[in-house]
C-alpha cells in the first residue's frame, strides 16, 4: 500500500483528493493536514465523510509527514510548499504539489506573476510538469511533480495537437475560458458569495490572470515557437467545471477530416481524453465528477480560424484527479487506478 499524506485536506482541491484516494485500492491515508482545523474531526468539516473518514486533521509539518508517507499532496496556496521542500524532504518521500511552485521554469516569472519570491528554486528544473498526457515518462521517474492548473489542463489540451503539429499560427492565439465558483477556493471572499455569483457572469484576471505564463511556457515548448497570448477568465455561476474555447488563424487551409485525424492520432490511446464527434461541442456536465476532458474543434473557412473546445471538471482532471494520475504514474500503477469515475448526469 501506498501511504499518502495530504497537506491541505480540508480545501476544495484536498477534500476532492480525499474523496478519490478513499476508492484507490493501492493507496492509504496517513496524514489529513489541516492548519485550520488541527485536531478536529475531518468528518466535521466535511460531513459527507461521516463514518467514512475517523482520523483528525493535523498540522502541516512536512519533515514530520516525509517519514511517515510515499507520497506528500500539497494541495496548498502558493509558495507553501517552496518554502517547506528541501533535500531531506524529497530523499524519503515524492511530493505531488497542486500549487503553481514549480510549474513555471522561470524564476523570475513565477515572481514577477505570483508576486511572491520563490524559497526553493533548485527544485525547479527538476520538477516535471505533471501534464500526464504530455509528460508521462517523465513523471515516472520524478521526486516532484508539479501538478499543472486547472484552466493550463484544459486549454493547453485543446490546443496541444495543431500547436505541436504547425497547424496554427501561435501568435494569433486567444484563450477564453469560463469555470465554476469552486475554482477559487473555500475561503470566504465578498466575490464569491451567493448573492455575488448567482444570475451572473463575471470576466476576472483580465490581462493578468496567473495562469496566463504557465499556458505560455507549456505552448511555446509544444510548438517551438515563443507564444505570448490573451487568456481571459470567466466566473460561472455553477459549483465546478471549466470550459475553454481557443481561436486561432489556420496556417494553411486543412479540411476537417485532416484535423480529426490529428487529434485522434494524439488522443486514441488517451483514456482520459475523448475528442467527440463532428459538430459535437464539449459541454461541462458531460464531464462533471471525472477525470475526463473532452475536445473538439470547428473550422471557419470565412475567416480562416479554427475555433477549439474543451470541457473538464476543475477539481478532478484540473486538480485532484490529475495528482492521482500523477500518483499513479510516480509509483508504477496502472495509470487510471482509482480515476474510473463515470461522469455524473444530471
Amino acid at each position: 500500500m501506498i501511504r499518502a499524506g495530504i497537506i491541505g485536506s480540508t480545501g476544495y482541491a484536498g477534500g476532492e483528493l480525499v474523496r478519490i484516494l478513499m476508492g484507490h485500492k493501492d493507496t492509504e491515508i496517513k496524514w489529513y493536514g489541516s492548519r485550520s482545523y488541527i485536531d478536529k474531526k475531518y468528518a466535521d468539516v466535511y460531513q459527507n465523510m461521516f463514518q467514512i473518514v475517523d482520523d483528525i486533521c493535523k498540522d502541516d509539518n512536512m519533515e514530520e509527514l516525509a517519514d511517515k508517507v510515499d507520497v506528500i499532496f500539497t494541495a496548498t496556496p502558493q509558495g507553501f510548499c517552496a518554502s517547506l521542500l528541501n533535500e531531506t524532504i524529497l530523499s524519503k518521500t515524492k511530493v505531488v504539489d497542486l500549487s503553481a511552485d514549480f510549474r513555471i521554469k522561470d524564476q523570475r516569472t513565477y515572481e514577477q506573476w505570483y508576486k511572491i519570491e520563490h524559497k526553493s528554486p533548485q527544485f525547479l528544473d527538476e520538477a516535471v510538469y505533471g501534464l500526464c498526457e504530455i509528460n508521462r515518462e517523465k513523471i515516472k521517474g520524478a521526486r516532484i511533480v508539479a501538478n499543472p492548473g486547472c484552466y493550463p489542463t484544459c486549454s493547453i489540451l485543446s490546443v496541444y495537437p495543431l500547436a505541436k503539429e504547425g497547424i496554427i499560427d501561435m501568435n494569433t492565439l486567444i484563450i477564453d475560458a469560463k469555470s465554476g465558483t469552486s475554482g477559487a477556493g473555500r475561503g470566504a471572499k465578498v466575490d464569491n458569495l451567493y448573492c455575488e455569483v448567482n444570475e451572473n457572469i463575471k470576466a476576472y484576471g483580465v490581462a493578468g490572470h496567473r495562469h496566463t505564463p504557465e499556458i505560455e511556457e507549456q505552448l511555446t515548448y509544444a510548438s517551438g515557437v515563443p507564444t505570448v497570448l490573451n487568456f481571459t477568465p470567466h466566473l460561472v455561476p455553477m459549483n465546478r467545471g471549466i470550459l475553454v474555447t481557443g481561436y486561432a488563424s489556420l496556417k494553411k487551409e486543412v479540411s476537417y477530416e485532416e484535423v480529426k485525424a490529428i487529434y485522434d492520432a494524439y488522443y486514441k490511446k488517451e483514456q482520459f481524453v475523448r475528442v467527440l464527434e463532428k459538430d459535437v461541442c464539449p459541454q461541462t456536465k458531460w464531464v462533471e465528477g471525472s477525470n475526463y476532458v473532452d475536445v473538439n474543434f470547428k473550422i471557419d473557412p470565412r475567416t480562416r480560424r479554427i475555433i477549439m473546445m474543451g470541457a473538464m471538471d476543475n477539481l478532478v482532471k484540473g486538480a485532484a484527479g490529475q495528482a492521482v494520475q500523477n500518483m499513479n504514474l510516480m509509483f508504477g500503477l496502472p495509470e487510471n487506478e482509482g480515476l474510473n469515475l463515470v461522469p455524473m448526469f444530471p
